[in-house]
């Protein structure tokens, strides 16, 4: 085919990006751009959604410009996307009403709590299999339209939509043409039985949720649409969405029951591919899907941790101990080794195994000899620990002899030497660092291109992921031990304030 490449959407938590994949996966061109991130109260977290698409439309001309090439170059378009992040708008003018309400939002704690003392925890549990938590987007859309004049009445009437940020971009990439998501979009909004492949009417009429205002689900590769020449300069189809992780899933190539990926990003979220079976946990983890083809829904347990790269990010703009992350590993290194000190970032709440939305973050064993090394020490092994944590539950529910030793990761933590090897450590487990760590977008990428019929199929992609570098496990078990005992008692005493 004369278009030969693929033009993929990474629109992130804190940013967007674009990128071009040649014919042979391989990148061309890419182009990123930050957008404000808005706190108007604690544990609330805000994005206007129109910058999450003035971003993308400005990455994905910026990254064509930087390959040399144009939209006639392109063979099709993939999405993936930050999910939960909760988007309304008017389908006449498309104004949202108010600014996106992030995964990270924590506002919606008092209404879930209230559905799980009303007795309606078994419900969505058995339908979506996620938690009653204020992470997921249905309480997050009650809210909007609990708190907008008129809202619901407009929704009934076909005037609002609903969407996650993929359904955002998608619309508007199409000019308004097409209202769709993907199964593992539908499948992180509460609203989604992810057994039938169906949006639950009853969870719906739980919520006061106008199911009219919904998107059509899809494969993760199929035809969302055709993006508006207007755009980037001709229609191009869109022809892969998945979430994040999901997309990360894929891109590592775990195709297969028992492997498991863990992503590093803002948060950290770790999937154990369960094939065809949608295992219920017993330790509070979530059942999702992690990717469906051909109408056949794979599913996955996931461990979501709020608070990964998020802490770097608090180290720098927070405290103001370092200018650039990357500073992190060595002021690590340097730390005291004599001072034990535990962070627990629970800074909107812990998430899996946990799930307490209303704890807040804490620090134990300081002295005053404690500085800007030991807390970086401390903020780096937090993400260790939660990794443990997460491995360990998804063990006890998987129980299989299937089930991989080594954990994939990717994400922009997975940059850090230090902190890898703190997991693999911490874990007692190997840690493979693929060459390819862009492993989100191109699993987007690999979506649409296999779709079009640029990239192979999922066998001949999975034998050509490669590792870049493996972290062994080196830590003796006493101190192991000794070490995740005492993150163990600080979480405890988290939860108890």
């Amino acid at each position: 085919m004369t278009a030969n490449h693929i033009l993929a959407i990474d629109q992130g938590t804190t940013s967007t990006r674009a990128i071009v994949f040649d014919k042979d996966m391989g990148i061309s061109a890419t182009a990123q751009k930050e957008f404000a991130q808005h706190f108007p109260k604690s544990g609330w977290v805000e994005h206007d959604a129109d910058d999450l698409w003035r971003t993308t439309l400005y990455t994905c001309r910026k990254a064509l410009e930087s390959a040399s090439l144009t939209a006639t170059d392109i063979a099709a378009i993939g999405i993936t996307n930050q999910r939960e992040t909760t988007v309304i708008w008017d389908t006449e003018t498309g104004e949202t009403l108010g600014n996106a309400i992030v995964w990270q939002d924590r506002r919606t704690a008092d209404v879930c709590q209230s559905l799980r003392d009303a007795g309606h925890s078994g419900l969505v549990n058995s339908q979506t299999g996620l938690l009653l938590d204020p992470y997921f987007s249905g309480t997050k859309l009650k809210w909007i339209l609990d708190h907008h004049d008129g809202a619901r009445e407009r929704a009934r009437a076909g005037k609002l939509k609903f969407g996650t940020v993929d359904s955002w971009l998608i619309w508007n990439l199409t000019s308004g043409d097409a209202h769709a998501t993907d199964a593992t979009n539908a499948a992180r909004t509460m609203l989604y039985d992810i057994h039938k492949g169906v949006w639950s009417a009853e969870i719906c009429d739980l919520l006061d949720i106008p199911m009219q205002m919904l998107p059509k689900v899809h494969d993760c590769a199929a035809d969302f649409g055709m993006a508006d020449p207007k755009h980037l300069g001709a229609a191009l189809p869109i022809l892969g969405v998945a979430g994040d992780q999901q997309a990360a899933t894929v891109g590592q190539a775990c195709f297969e029951p028992g492997m498991i990926k863990s992503t590093y990003g803002t948060g950290c979220f770790a999937l154990l591919n369960t094939g065809k079976t949608a295992v219920t946990s017993q330790n509070r983890l979530l059942t999702t899907i992690a990717y469906q083809l051909d109408g056949v829904p794979t599913y996955a347990l996931e461990g979501s941790i709020f608070v990964a790269g998020a802490v770097v990010q608090w180290l720098r703009d927070g405290l103001g101990i370092i200018e650039d992350a990357q500073e992190t590993a060595a002021l690590a290194s340097a730390a005291d080794p004599s001072q034990d000190v535990v962070l627990v970032p629970a800074f909107v709440g812990l998430g899996a195994p946990y799930w307490n939305a209303e704890c807040r973050g804490a620090t134990f064993g300081l002295t005053r000899a404690t500085g800007p090394a030991e807390m970086a020490r401390a903020a780096l092994e937090s993400v260790g620990y939660q990794t443990r944590d997460l491995l360990e539950a998804m063990h006890s529910d998987w129980q299989s002899s299937a089930t991989a030793p080594t954990l994939r990761v990717d994400g922009g933590m997975a940059a850090s030497d230090w902190t890898m090897q703190f997991i693999a450590d911490i874990t007692n487990a190997p840690v493979d660092r693929p060459q390819m760590t862009e492993t989100t977008v191109l699993g987007a990428a690999w979506l649409a291109g296999q779709r079009v019929g640029l990239y192979p199929d999922m066998k001949e992609f999975a034998k050509n992921w490669a590792v870049e570098q493996t972290f062994t496990p080196n830590m003796d078990a006493n101190t192991r031990a000794k070490r995740y005992g005492k993150w163990g008692r600080a979480v405890q005493a988290t939860l108890s304030v």
